[in-house]
């Protein structure tokens, strides 16, 4: 039965609390996956201010301690979706402090006018180049804070565990060592600027089908076991801790049964304890699915605010007197009746004004000048958009940007550069190197004003949902290669045909030419928007319209045909990449607003900034779709998915190289006009402490499988860490002594970590009768122990240094992208190889190059589930330099 939106949030709201923090009993696992338990951990660690975060933390404590509870509320709650920004927490008017602005996106200000339309996450991944990732981040940055928003909702950094996932493009890959660059890169850019990152979504968020969100009502449970958590997904988020990140988001699904943001071993446990972050989590927007919970496990803000869309009201401006959200007035009353410390409160309010501190938020920072809601100046009267134009003259990089992310896959007898000169006539096909006949924002879909771009009609630069942003302008290739031929020789003949289905007008053009470029495309997204059957996520690793068909039309007929591919992620191209007339493969990504000129640079040597391509694969492009070790799960009759990360460690390359599959193209591939040549492997050890263990025990099915751990030193040298995936290390902080926590699974295994006694055997009928926001008591406090910032300082620490010469053996410039790979002693049971380590070189034709990477102590370590710490085995590894995961041009060995 069809239950109204208004009977529906009183429902929730009265729902009775079943399990986890409230009861003390961990949420329960379906028959046959009881193995697959999330434990508990509490209470939620306040905020202990160490490192560069002391004075913030302090400033924020005077703060917080001459509030009233209302207030401080309104700093922990949004007033819903109706506000400037999508995310907008309460005022507090006795004091003048006018809230906070969260928008999105990881590639721009999202719907905002006058702001730039950057390349996406993905394809800044694949330049290889911290240094470019970074300016990225803080060229984004500074367009936020020009809006006057306070947390940018990026970077995004799941990892791509399923080829088709919808969001893949908004990540950085499917390594965590590059997304763990990437992502702390991206911070630091960030914050740099003085917007707050928000890195998301924590964790497990690897497909858009039964994602979850807004009381929905099938929400997947991603099965991670412990030493995958650590090696795998957790590792770019323990990057942009101790990047000095700050806000965390927690995300829709659940994790072994727990819902991600009241899954307070994640939270607690692993982000607050373990990874001591000081900063901020929020939920996703409408994420939480319950009051209480989510307090005690961690999370410090909730939004948008209200409880789900198109459930409730959904415009109540003061978070105080709301009765439309989990927390709101509901969180006053749980406050009240004790079933949250108001410390715990304080705590909330205390990181988040932290955070705001720590950014110089305080001091002279921009007011919101513009409405998520129009583009117009004046809504409802209002004046909301003041039209701040902040693009500086950020169109330089993303154009460098979209040049250095193409991936050149082909290049057969040096079919490319071109050169003006040498063509008479060219074609040009595809609907993918045209116009959207509706403008560069638009779609005939019949939406409102925004649409999140989800259509695809004309060339591809993003994917859609929220995870994008408004394009300024949008240089097509059609035009930006028609403007540079005509500078050059304007008696060129160029065909243009954007009928991807007019295959006769193609055939009869390309015969015609003896040149031929034909643009292809494939687009993803966010679940809420639905592309024909691709729900998010996906429908197949195909190209999108006819694609396969448009290639092979021309290359039947055209000697000379060069493939161009604006895509989100792999797509299967055996029928037709050995076809012997495509005599070169672009791989484009979505490269923002500059997209035709930046593609004018990789594909011409006649043009002003010519540039030889030098992107590199953040991913494997497989021969067969089945051989991915991972899928999305789009159909079951669960009522709650289950989805078990049964490949472990081996996702992407790692699995390929386990299983002895042959891909298309390896992870890390690219080609180069110019050729080089490696050698002068040198391997030196630093001096310092050795953690290690002789034997590692096999994976573990899950978390509760772990037995105790013993406490963490409490005295860890300082040290700067000279690793190219980490910012300085934070300074050790003594934390209290730890005491156990024991909290039994399914099958009444122990699982102990730092922090406080949590008894099972806390009745569960003692909170039966209570509401989502009453528990029958509040957990004792007790103590836990916070480790540094990132983690254990030592794990940052240099220990080893990989050192070798490259040589540029052909004719023109260009960048180099040397990768240093590791091969762990056998008994630990790591894939074949993992990246540890990357430089982009720029080396002049003829010229030399001296290469050093840096190794840290974690990137020789593993997690060790039953010490629950990192640990350098010993045993030989081996070390693997070269320019991809397959092209291995220099060996070693080093004993550890």
């Amino acid at each position: 039965m069809w239950t109204p939106p208004a009977a529906l949030l009183a429902l929730l709201l009265s729902t009775p609390t079943l399990g986890d923090v409230v009861t003390g009993i961990p949420d329960a696992a379906p028959p046959g996956f009881e193995e697959w338990i999330s434990p508990i951990v509490l209470p939620s660690p306040n905020v202990n201010g160490q490192g560069n975060w002391a004075a913030s933390v302090s400033r924020a404590r005077t703060f917080v301690a001459q509030l009233t509870l209302p207030e401080k509320i309104n700093v922990t709650t949004g007033i819903d979706v109706l506000g400037r920004c999508v995310g907008n927490s309460g005022t507090i008017p006795r004091l003048g402090w006018k809230g906070l602005c969260l928008q999105d996106s990881p590639l721009g200000v999202r719907f905002a006018d006058f702001v730039s339309a950057f390349p996406a996450g993905i394809n800044a991944a694949a330049t290889w180049d911290r240094g470019l990732i970074q300016a990225r981040g803080q060229a984004m940055g500074a367009e936020h804070k020009g809006k006057g928003v306070n947390f940018a909702l990026g970077p995004m950094t799941n990892m791509g565990r399923v080829a088709a996932g919808g969001r893949n493009w908004e990540g950085f890959g499917a390594d965590p060592f590059l997304s763990g660059v990437a992502t702390a890169a991206s911070v630091e850019g960030y914050q740099a600027a003085g917007v707050i990152a928000t890195v998301k979504h924590f964790i497990g968020n690897e497909q858009e089908h039964f994602r979850g969100g807004s009381e929905s009502s099938m929400v997947e449970s991603s099965n991670i076991d412990d030493r995958t958590l650590h090696e795998v997904y957790l590792w770019p988020f323990a990057e942009a801790v101790k990047a000095g990140v700050g806000a965390v988001m927690c995300s829709y699904n659940y994790i072994n049964q727990t819902q991600a943001c009241q899954n307070s071993k994640l939270i607690n446990g692993v982000l607050k304890e373990e990874l001591g972050f000081q900063g901020v989590v929020m939920s996703d927007w409408a994420a939480m699915i319950n009051g209480v919970q989510p307090a005690l496990a961690g999370v410090d803000m909730d939004m948008p605010g209200f409880v789900g869309y198109n459930i409730g009201p959904q415009n109540q401006p003061d978070p105080s007197t709301a009765t439309n959200s989990w927390w709101g007035a509901q969180l006053i009353e749980s406050v009240n009746n004790g079933s949250v410390p108001e410390a715990r409160v304080d705590d909330m309010v205390t990181r988040i004004i932290a955070t705001w501190y720590m950014l110089g938020q305080d001091k002279n920072y921009p007011n919101v000048s513009f409405s998520q809601l129009t583009q117009e100046t004046f809504h409802e009267g209002e004046l909301v958009n003041e039209h701040i134009n902040v693009q500086a003259d950020h169109y330089k990089l993303i154009r460098e940007i979209g040049a250095a992310s193409a991936i050149l896959l082909k290049n057969t007898d040096n079919a490319l550069p071109l050169r003006v000169q040498k063509i008479k006539r060219i074609g040009i096909f595809g609907s993918d190197a045209g116009t959207n006949p509706d403008g560069p924002n638009g779609c005939a879909t019949g939406m409102s004003e925004f649409t999140d771009h989800a259509c695809s009609q004309g060339t591809l630069a993003m994917g859609w949902g929220s995870g994008t942003a408004q394009f300024p302008y949008l240089i097509e290739p059609l035009s930006a290669i028609s403007t540079h031929i005509q500078s050059i020789d304007p008696t060129v003949l160029i065909d243009g045909i954007t009928n991807d289905f007019n295959l006769a007008a193609v055939r009869t053009s390309a015969s015609l030419a003896d040149t031929c470029l034909v643009f292809v495309n494939a687009d993803s997204g966010e679940g809420y928007l639905h592309i024909d059957d691709n729900m998010g996520d996906r429908a197949n690793l195909t190209l999108w319209h006819g694609g396969e068909g448009l290639i092979l039309a021309t290359a039947d007929n055209c000697g000379n045909t060069i493939v161009v591919q604006h895509v989100v992620g792999p797509v299967l191209l055996e029928s037709w990449i050995e076809h012997p007339n495509v005599t070169a493969v672009v791989h484009a990504g979505i490269p923002g607003q500059e997209s035709g000129n930046a593609l004018v640079d990789v594909l011409f040597a006649d043009g002003s900034q010519a540039t030889n391509p030098s992107g590199r694969l953040p991913y494997t492009i497989a021969k067969l779709r089945t051989n991915y070790p991972a899928d999305v799960l789009y159909t079951t009759s669960d009522k709650v998915p289950q989805i078990t990360y049964s490949e472990g460690l081996n996702i992407d390359y790692r699995h390929f190289d386990a299983e002895g599959i042959e891909p298309r193209f390896e992870f890390g591939f690219g080609l180069s006009y110019t050729t080089f040549s490696y050698s002068g492997l040198a391997i030196a050890k630093s001096r310092g402490r050795r953690r290690a263990v002789s034997t590692i025990a096999p994976l573990p099915t899950s978390f509760s499988d772990v037995p105790g751990r013993p406490a963490s030193s409490a005295s860890l040298a300082s040290t700067k860490t000279a690793s190219a995936s980490s910012a300085t290390a934070s300074s050790p902080v003594v934390s209290p002594s730890a005491s156990a926590v024991s909290v039994p699974s399914a099958s009444a295994s122990s699982f102990s970590v730092s922090g406080s006694v949590q008894s099972a055997s806390a009745s569960a009928s003692a909170s039966a009768s209570a509401t989502a926001n009453a528990t029958s008591s509040a957990p004792s406090p007790l103590s836990s122990t916070i480790n540094p910032i990132g983690g254990p300082t030592e794990l940052y620490e240099q220990i080893a240094t990989i050192s070798f010469t490259v040589h540029n053996t052909g004719t023109v410039a260009g960048n180099e992208v040397s990768q240093v790979y590791l091969g762990f002693p056998a008994s630990v049971n790591e894939p074949p190889r993992v990246l540890r380590g990357f430089a982009r070189t720029m080396i002049r034709a003829g010229a030399s190059a001296h290469v050093s990477v840096a190794l840290r102590r974690k990137d020789l370590s593993v997690w060790d589930v039953v010490m629950q710490d990192w640990v350098v085995p010993k045993g030989t590894f081996k070390v693997f330099v070269g320019s991809s995961s397959r092209a291995i041009h220099l060996t070693g060995e080093m004993e550890m």
